[in-house]
């Protein structure tokens, strides 16, 4: 039994999150999920991965999101990241026991749900933790799963290039990386307030009043989602914050659209010689440059307000550059390279965002916008994946597919570019009005602006 003490002590509940997140994120098969997938276990064609079984990703987390983002709060996340992690086992137990089309299917259902409890896990450690906390508890959460989606890819890809394991056993050894996440989970504290439906309140409380806040927090739902409605409303009020949230949601939703469907171009670009061995090593390289140019930029002293618009525009144009390489030189090697160096200006551009939106919010609004920009880029992805992916719509080919996701960031780019390029002439304006003020004003007026 943990004494009492230790549940309201911000490492414990922090240490077993971190326990959680390494190993809920060690996916060793992750990176060769297409050569298993249309290998001899599974005998699925690229086009029905890419066709019929990804698709369904998109469309259960779009379904799922904001129900379980509203249940997170409700049921004050622990039972969320439980059933997350429950959720994970049942994807990877069908990944490694079924083998058609609609079981496929089913997986790629019970993978959205993954995804879509994901918000449960960031939104843990700050219903348990100070505020003067809450960079360093995120901190630790955020490293700890870097370096689990790390080991994950290294450890595939010395499993594969060795031949130590076949593809199944690795599904094996993933199911009980995930059971002991799921133990973990488990011994979590129950958090006793959350953002939204259980605010914290100050002075001491008794039971029955505690029990007494809990139903009146159930009872009120309308009075809860009224309060998040005028929040969102005041929050997106900001022309800066729209900005930059227009630039998160049609940015994440192309990345999310590259990462998914990289490993089918992969195999296009080398049919002959089997090169899928070497995706592990990229994804680990990959996530590691990604991560240290994000953490890099804690370090620059930029006035991100004036010129961050013209960095989303160039960067993204960077990106789009890389991914029409990518598309149309056809060779494996560039196809990586471009993968990497597109990987690393998302994360560059993204933690960017994230600190000129968080800047001026409250942890609760930050929630909200987090989840609705998130929501935005899901919807994004939808309706691209429907009309441009789904063998229902256009069912285009890979190099098509790849074609528009280059010609999205390429329109992202023309558009942020000449907005940041206005902003910067705004504020240069603004500066040489303050400069060099009207002649006409009376000659106190400079007194007077001091």
């Amino acid at each position: 039994m943990v004494p009492i003490q230790q549940w309201s002590d911000w490492r414990y509940p922090t240490t077993l999150l971190c326990i959680y997140g390494f190993f809920s994120t060690v996916k060793p098969l992750e990176p060769f999920i297409i050569p298993y997938l249309t290998g001899p276990d599974k005998n699925l064609t690229t086009e029905q991965v890419n066709n019929q079984i990804f698709p369904v990703w998109t469309y259960s987390y779009l379904a799922v999101l904001v129900p379980v983002f509203l249940l997170t709060d409700w049921l004050r996340y622990k039972p969320v990241v439980v059933f997350q992690c429950v959720s994970l086992f049942i994807t990877t137990a069908m990944l490694l026991w079924m083998e058609s089309v609609p079981a496929m299917q089913a997986m790629q259902f019970f993978y959205g749900v993954v995804t879509a409890s994901e918000v449960a896990y960031f939104s843990y450690i700050y219903s348990v933790v100070d505020v003067k906390r809450y960079r360093k508890a995120t901190s630790y959460c955020r490293s700890i799963q870097l370096l689990g989606y790390t080991v994950g890819s290294v450890l595939g890809q010395l499993l594969v290039s060795f031949n130590l394991m076949s593809y199944n056993n690795i599904l094996v050894f993933t199911l009980v990386l995930t059971a002991i996440a799921l133990l973990t989970s488990c011994l979590l504290p129950m958090p006793q307030q959350s953002m939204f439906f259980h605010r914290r309140h100050t002075g001491q409380k008794t039971h029955k009043a505690e029990d007494l806040e809990e139903s009146v927090g159930a009872d009120n739902c309308s009075k809860v989602l009224l309060q998040v409605w005028r929040d969102f409303r005041q929050c997106y009020a900001s022309r800066q914050l729209l900005y930059w949230s227009v630039w998160w949601a049609m940015a994440t939703c192309g990345y999310n659209q590259t990462v998914n469907y990289v490993q089918v171009l992969w195999e296009h670009a080398q049919p002959s010689q089997n090169f899928s061995i070497y995706n592990g090593g990229v994804e680990a390289v990959s996530n590691l440059l990604g991560a240290a140019t994000a953490y890099g930029i804690g370090f620059t002293e930029v006035r991100w307000e004036q010129w961050g618009e013209l960095a989303l525009g160039g960067f993204s144009g960077l990106g789009a550059a890389s991914l029409f390489l990518m598309t149309f030189i056809g060779n494996i090697w560039v196809c990586y390279a471009g993968y990497v160096i597109f990987k690393c200006l998302y994360m560059l551009l993204i933690t960017i965002a994230m600190y000129q939106i968080a800047a001026d919010l409250s942890m609760e609004r930050y929630a909200l916008v987090f989840g609705a920009n998130n929501f935005g880029a899901l919807a994004l992805q939808t309706i691209i994946t429907s009309v441009v992916v789904d063998s229902r719509g256009l069912g285009l080919g890979i190099i098509p597919q790849f074609t528009i996701y280059a010609s999205y960031f390429s329109v992202i780019a023309v558009v942020f570019s000449l907005r940041g390029v206005f902003t910067i002439w705004r504020a240069q304006r603004s500066s040489k009005e303050s400069t060099f003020p009207d002649k006409n004003e009376p000659p106190d007026s400079d007194e007077h602006r001091l």
